[in-house]
């Protein structure tokens, strides 16, 4: 599988050498707060204000804006969820294989162990409180997480220079989303070693598909973050936001071909993807391999 090498961005590293610092930089201050002023922040339509926030999101991260579509924005936002120049992600199109919905790094992945997986080494979570609210996980999570019970997952993270859209990993259709309110914990490395069960805090929307291939169910799990709080569903007409009132659970009718465009986060987060048992991860996928949308992910389970 070819993968793509994340440059190096050394102003960014000195300042978060330090997991310390890091973790209280982007964990211990106000975080609902903090993304709410960046959500309104992000969105001022002011040339001067877009140029120098991007100049500084360039000089802490690794963003490159060749592969963009155009090379104007109107604001901030406009940047974070650009489309790319066509062609620039090509569709992995063997019908035995799920493709990867994102841009990302690989996290955690593999095998499913009962119903429990992990967000990091010695950190498990429940499938049950991972797709049910985080207090009381209801029997319709349960009998979801049953239907993945030792099958496969990986966690796909993407950073904030990544490109922010996610695609349907196979050709499929739609039936039901489940929003979750929650928190907006950072889903970075060093966050999830130190805070318990962090995918079923924050903020999450669970995304039911049916494949066409054989009729697998496969779920997406689009978990956002700190500035990041907020999920743009192409077929739903409403955005999944903090403020969002519900409904929670929504019934729909969505038809994906392998590749199609589902929607994207207003700056970046992480997808978890789970298939069942007989699904297999593709040759290469390890955590802290970088993985680009369309890429080859999983393989389906036979018949």
């Amino acid at each position: 599988m070819k993968t793509t090498a994340f440059k190096p961005n050394r102003l960014r590293d000195r300042l978060f050498q330090q997991e310390d610092l890091n973790f209280l930089l982007t964990n211990r201050v106000p975080r609902i707060a903090l993304t709410h002023f960046i959500g309104w922040f992000s969105k001022i339509e002011i040339p001067w204000v877009t140029r120098a926030s991007i100049a500084v999101w360039k000089a802490f991260s690794d963003l490159d804006l060749s592969e963009a579509r155009k090379s104007q924005f109107t604001s901030l936002h406009d940047c974070f969820i650009r489309e790319l120049k066509p062609g620039m992600r090509p569709i992995d199109t063997d019908p035995q294989v799920l493709s990867s919905p994102c841009d990302a790094i690989v996290g955690a992945c593999g095998a499913v162990q009962g119903v429990t997986v992990f967000q990091a080494k010695g950190f498990p979570y429940t499938l049950q409180d991972l797709l049910g609210d985080d207090k009381n996980a209801n029997d319709q999570a349960k009998a979801t997480a049953e239907r993945y019970r030792d099958g496969c997952y990986v966690t796909l993270r993407l950073t904030s220079s990544m490109y922010h859209r996610f695609h349907a990993p196979h050709g499929c259709r739609v039936d039901r989303v489940n929003y979750i309110s929650g928190d907006t914990w950072n889903v970075n490395p060093i966050a999830l070693k130190r805070v318990e069960r962090l995918y079923c805090k924050n903020e999450r929307a669970v995304i039911r598909t049916r494949l066409d291939a054989g009729g697998h169910e496969i779920t997406l799990v689009p978990v956002a973050a700190i500035l990041v709080a907020s999920i743009r569903l192409h077929f739903l007409n409403v955005l999944l936001h903090l403020k969002y009132r519900g409904p929670n659970e929504m019934h729909c009718d969505a038809r994906f071909d392998k590749g199609a465009e589902m929607g994207w986060f207003q700056h970046g987060s992480t997808i978890i993807v789970f298939a069942p048992k007989g699904f297999a991860l593709c040759a290469g996928i390890a955590e802290g391999t970088p993985i680009r949308m369309g890429q080859r992910l999983m393989t389906i389970a036979p018949g």
